[in-house]
């Protein structure tokens, strides 16, 4: 039975309104479906691994028995009862803040030299590449030139005890009382130029107009400095700061190329710790514990990481 000419005509406007949300539907999809390939990839390799470690860290045995049983949170028990997990966690907030610290210092210090017109252009270019080749070095060259220079015969000791500062050969690495120390100190001589080169590029963007304001007002260098530089480098300073803190607390290549964790667990990080757990006792239940605590923390300071970026 064919349609009647009415009934087709009032058919074609649902049609065509049909075919326009399809259309609109299809518009708003595109874009999903252009990143769809980069989003399974991620889950594939990120979201799906965390998902499989949080399993494992609620599991008793898991990976080295086929008949893991469920055992709650009695991994995390077990991980908090541990005396070197403290230890680990302590020093590694040591290394953190203390390497935190020390980069925005120094590299504040060598930005506002840098970008010092009082200083010849050439001498300034020279100490740009002078300053950023600790950049340029892996982890494992890092670890390897701090070994050579902080050895008991090294350079280190060498020139302290020519400058009559030290009277003794020190064991920087080996020794309880200055490992921590030599670490933290490598560390930050390895992560100064992130800051030195983002806080070059602020100070770069600040208006000369301000500065001169400011002279016309009457403020010293110090006043200009404190008034003028840290407001305007304040939110380049905390989203750094944020993401050196997260880096940091996750080094691993340079403590276990240097020290280890030793001696004495003197030196122990959350990553040796959990890497310990996991490739030295087997114990892959408790390492996946300790992997969710390290995930924690981070996430939290990855929190406010995300509130400073969304409030800007």
């Amino acid at each position: 039975m064919t349609r009647s000419a009415p009934a087709i005509a009032a058919a074609s406007p649902r049609m065509r309104r049909k075919a326009t949300a399809g259309t609109k539907l299809l518009r708003k999809l595109t874009p999903y479906l252009y990143v769809s390939p980069a989003t399974a990839l991620l889950v594939l390799l990120m979201l799906f691994p965390m998902i499989m470690v949080v399993r494992y860290s609620l599991m008793d045995g898991a990976i080295m028995k086929k008949d893991a049983a469920f055992a709650g949170l009695a991994n995390y028990v077990t991980i908090f009862e541990n005396p070197v997990f403290w230890q680990s966690l302590w020093q590694t907030l040591y290394f953190t803040v203390m390497s935190v610290v020390f980069h925005l210092v120094i590299g504040l210090a060598f930005a506002i030299l840098l970008n010092s017109n009082r200083i010849d252009p050439l001498i300034r270019s020279i100490l740009r590449v002078l300053f950023i080749l600790p950049w340029l070095f892996t982890a494992v060259i890092i670890a390897i030139i701090w070994r050579l220079l902080l050895d008991p015969n090294g350079v280190v000791n060498s020139v302290l005890m020519a400058l009559h500062i030290i009277d003794f050969k020190v064991e920087w690495f080996s020794s309880t009382k200055t490992a921590i120390h030599a670490l933290t100190f490598a560390n930050i001589w390895a992560g100064y130029p992130l800051f030195m080169v983002s806080l070059l590029a602020g100070l770069q963007g600040i208006s000369k107009e301000l500065y001169e304001a400011a002279g016309i007002d009457g403020a010293n260098e110090v006043q200009k400095f404190w008034y003028i530089t840290i407001p305007q480098l304040m939110p380049i300073i905390i989203s750094i700061a944020l993401l050196d803190f997260i880096w940091t607390m996750q080094v691993f290549p340079l403590v276990w190329m240097t020290t280890g964790g030793g001696p004495i667990y003197s030196t122990e990080m959350l990553s040796t710790f959990t890497y310990k757990l996991a490739f030295a006792q087997y114990e892959f239940s408790l390492a996946s514990a300790s992997a969710i605590i390290i995930l924690i923390i981070s996430m939290s300071v990855t929190y406010f990481y995300i509130k400073h970026q969304q409030a800007r």
